[in-house]
């Protein structure tokens, strides 16, 4: 058997019995496998295999104990408070537990960032892996890679035949999994797991009413969709219709979201670095959040920011530094045991 991905082999093994396994080292990021056999005489067979976003396996999905690592705290409070207006930021490794955070139970506008729990709660109550090309494929993708605000709430009144009923079971989901402090309400105007790390509110923006949620719950509800992905955490147990390929296939479309640099716009120019991310911005707040992933494992991001003068690139800025600064931090803890 040879395995190629992107027309370079990286695997070449011969086969004997019946049964077999292989385990490959692929490169990070968007990848085309083929897999070709080989028998006597030379008769060979080849399949291709597309849509595949290869991961670290350092990255496997783990339950790890919440650690909070003060001199990342330090680093991420400067960062934080140096934002002219008010920012939110919770960060954590999936592999080693360790992170730290800033105001992260502070509730900020949501804007498209729900859109991701919009997604979970859909795959949940759709049996399988809706079909390549189906009408749900087509609003999933809309709604998460441009961020279609129309696709939103044609999900949400799929989900209950309205955009404020499909909201409650969004809701629901939220609340299944213990996050409070996230509101979806109703739809969209169209236009033409804490443990050791402290989360508190610091200064809470006032921005009246509408949808919200902050840093900590949606770092919780990437970290829900991460583990699930190998059926663990608390996603599988509350919603078994969440199924490990949902899981996987949200993770697929998320890693071909299309913005403005946010969390990736520095850490991503780096070797061997994937970001997954789902972005959210009106006027006055501007959030990314999502997973960064690198040779040593796995760590997720939230950063919310609010300014009563508008939110802008400023808000970018920050997502990436902090990104650039966590990963910093957890390659020199592997570094040094």
């Amino acid at each position: 058997m040879v395995v190629a991905a992107n027309g370079r082999v990286v695997a070449v093994r011969k086969l004997r019995g019946r049964r077999f396994w292989l385990r490959v080292q692929l490169p990070t990021g968007d990848v085309t496998l083929r897999v070709s056999t080989i028998a006597s005489a030379d008769r060979r067979s080849s399949r291709t295999v597309r849509n595949v976003f290869a991961l670290p396996a350092a990255a496997r999905p783990r339950l790890a104990r919440a650690r909070n690592d003060p001199r990342l705290a330090r680093e991420i409070r400067s960062l934080a408070q140096g934002y002219r207006g008010t920012a939110g930021v919770y960060i954590q490794s999936l592999t080693s537990g360790v992170g730290a955070s800033w105001n992260a139970r502070a509730r900020f506008p949501a804007a498209s960032t729900l859109k991701l729990a919009i997604a979970a709660t859909v795959l949940a109550e759709h049996p399988g892996i809706p079909p390549p090309g189906s009408y749900l494929d087509s609003l999933l993708r809309e709604m998460i890679v441009p961020s279609d605000d129309a696709s939103a709430n044609a999900l949400l009144v799929w989900l209950g035949g309205s955009t404020s009923s499909g909201a409650l079971r969004v809701n629901a989901l939220m609340r299944s999994l213990g996050l409070v402090d996230s509101l979806m309400y109703g739809g969209y105007l169209v236009r033409t797991l804490a443990g050791g790390i402290p989360v508190r509110v610091e200064r809470q923006p006032a921005f009246g009413v509408g949808k919200y949620t902050t840093a900590w719950d949606m770092t919780s509800l990437w970290r829900a969709i991460w583990l699930a992905s190998e059926d663990r955490g608390p996603l599988r147990r509350s919603r078994p219709g969440f199924t490990r390929s949902d899981a996987r296939h949200l993770l697929w479309i998320l890693a071909h979201v299309r913005d403005t640099p946010k969390l990736d716009r520095r850490v991503a120019r780096q070797s061997g670095v994937a970001v997954l991310h789902k972005a959210g911005w009106i006027s006055a707040a501007r959030h990314d959040t999502g997973l960064v992933f690198w040779r040593g494992g796995v760590f997720v991001a939230g950063v919310m920011t609010w300014s009563a003068s508008g939110a802008g690139p400023s808000s970018d800025r920050l997502a990436g530094r902090v990104a650039e600064t966590a990963l910093a931090r957890f390659r020199a803890l592997a570094r040094n045991g």
